[in-house]
């Protein structure tokens, strides 16, 4: 990796438009009444998710979407005039994939949220993709059904940006990410065309997997307009919560690498750092953080279904050997205090400073190397970089902080914010996760932060190879121009 090269989380200029601005916005307009909003509250909205980034100019109109012809005639439009789409969920991203910038159309997807059919016996649902996931549980737990993925954002992230993005979440290591769950896509192409990817079925092997493709491809192939999903039957009994207070975050980790080890595979683990159980303990607040440790690291973890209590026990056997004061419990309420103190994290570290979420994966057997590379990383750059990660599949957020304490949101006003000295903090964290076996992302994406960095990873073959896969999808860059790819 090259560290002297720039960290640009700027968006690049969209592809030369055919047609001047004033008139595609016309056509628009024309072709799509009541569904294109021109206002300075709604463009200046799409400039901006929750990464921090934030374009320099705003767009030129926000269509919403409410139906699959809607979206075929905006990607028509911008095909035919060559003007950059933008597509967008409910902009809980994290790496700058939903920003819209200047001469860029944003096609917004949240009005497009019905559940088309729930089928228990088939064990699918089909929906459009501007639902929530928690409405979209809520729904499937009358069924007894639900969804896996679980995205901390679920409350308000949409199933289509989840699939754009292939996200993850607390129950990856148990039950998968989002490729997992999804059997079939409907997709618009930037001319307009629509495919029906994939299969009801359980079973599929016809042609290229073009639904794998899709998932995970950030807006640049294609726009989601309906997705069949595949459920899981609503996990039976009471979970057991243990909840493991450790001297440091290395004998947490090394406690967290011997379940899965041993052969276990919770349904959830996650691990924070000193720094951070200290943000927990002081946003607490004196009465509530009186009942935490001094110091230390705390490891999160949860059984669920057949034989959780047994699988409990032995689990904390393990976290216990390695150094853990363990409290394992079956009452709700006691593990939704545990639970609760993996869920203010981000909270309370935000009472400290702007925070810059980085989002890095490495082989779980080597994730106490990466917290131990990520302090030296500290040292050297005096950046404070607290620590969270889902510790059962190997997926480490860094949190670097610098600045005031955030506003609301969550996020530093644009990329330009940010110092020098934490952008070079973010370029050593990626080279240290690339250097210990792992991946720039295991779940929020490349988007504009780390493009520059994508060559790195998959070498140059592959990087070209995505490109041209790109080219036969997009034909004329048009689609999240800027991202994913270094212009």
């Amino acid at each position: 990796m090259d560290s002297s090269a720039p960290l640009d989380p700027t968006p690049a200029a969209p592809p030369a438009a055919d047609a001047p601005p004033a008139d595609v916005v016309a056509r628009l307009q024309a072709e799509l009444p009541g569904r294109v909003d021109v206002s300075a509250a709604a463009l200046e909205a799409a400039r901006a998710d929750r990464s921090g980034h934030r374009s320099p100019a705003a767009p030129l109109a926000v269509v919403r979407a409410r139906t699959v012809e809607d979206v075929q005639a905006a990607c028509r439009i911008a095909h035919g005039t060559r003007t950059p789409l933008v597509t967008r969920g409910a902009g809980t991203g994290l790496a700058g994939g939903a920003v819209a910038g200047a001469g860029e159309i944003v096609l917004d997807m949240t009005a497009m949220d019905r559940i088309l059919e729930v089928s228990p016996a088939d064990r699918v649902a089909v929906v459009e993709p501007g639902i929530l996931n928690g409405a979209l549980n809520a729904a499937l737990a009358e069924h007894g059904l639900w969804w896996a993925p679980d995205p901390a954002s679920k409350d308000i992230s949409t199933v289509g940006g989840n699939i754009a993005m292939n996200a993850g979440g607390l129950l990856c290591a148990k039950y998968g990410v989002t490729r997992e769950a999804v059997l079939g896509l409907d997709v618009v192409l930037a001319d307009g065309t629509l495919l029906r990817l994939g299969h009801r079925t359980v079973k599929g092997v016809t042609g290229y997997d073009l639904v794998a493709l899709m998932i995970g491809s950030e807006g640049t192939l294609g726009v989601i307009v309906g997705a069949t999903l595949a459920l899981r039957p609503a996990v039976r009994g009471v979970p057991v919560t243990l909840g493991g207070f450790f001297p440091d975050v290395v004998a947490g980790a090394a406690a967290a690498e011997a379940i899965t080890g041993a052969g276990h595979v919770p349904a959830l683990m996650e691990l924070m750092d000193e720094a951070t159980l200290a943000a927990v303990r002081a946003h607490a607040g004196p009465e509530r953080g009186a009942a935490l440790p001094e110091s230390g690291a705390f490891l999160l973890v949860q059984a669920d279904g057949a034989g959780a209590e047994a699988d409990g026990e032995a689990m904390a056997a393990l976290m216990r050997t390695h150094g853990g004061d363990v409290t394992v419990t079956v009452d709700p309420a006691e593990g939704e205090a545990l639970m609760a103190l993996r869920r203010t994290a981000f909270p309370a570290l935000e009472r400290l400073g702007t925070p810059l979420v980085e989002d890095v994966a490495v082989p779980r057997s080597r994730m106490a190397e990466m917290f131990a590379r990520i302090r030296e990383i500290e040292a050297r750059t005096g950046v404070a970089i607290p620590t969270t990660a889902h510790a059962g599949d190997g997926n480490l957020h860094p949190i670097l902080l610098f600045g005031a304490a955030a506003q609301v949101g969550g996020a530093a006003e644009d990329a330009a914010s940010i110092p020098a000295d934490v952008w070079e903090a973010a370029r050593e964290l990626f080279r240290a996760g690339l250097e210990l076996g792992g991946t720039l992302t295991g779940e929020h994406g490349v988007g504009l932060l780390k493009r520059a960095f994508l060559r790195d990873e998959l070498g140059d073959a592959q990087h070209d190879l995505q490109q041209r896969i790109k080219a036969v999808f997009d034909p004329h860059g048009i689609l999240n121009p800027g991202k994913v790819f270094t212009p």
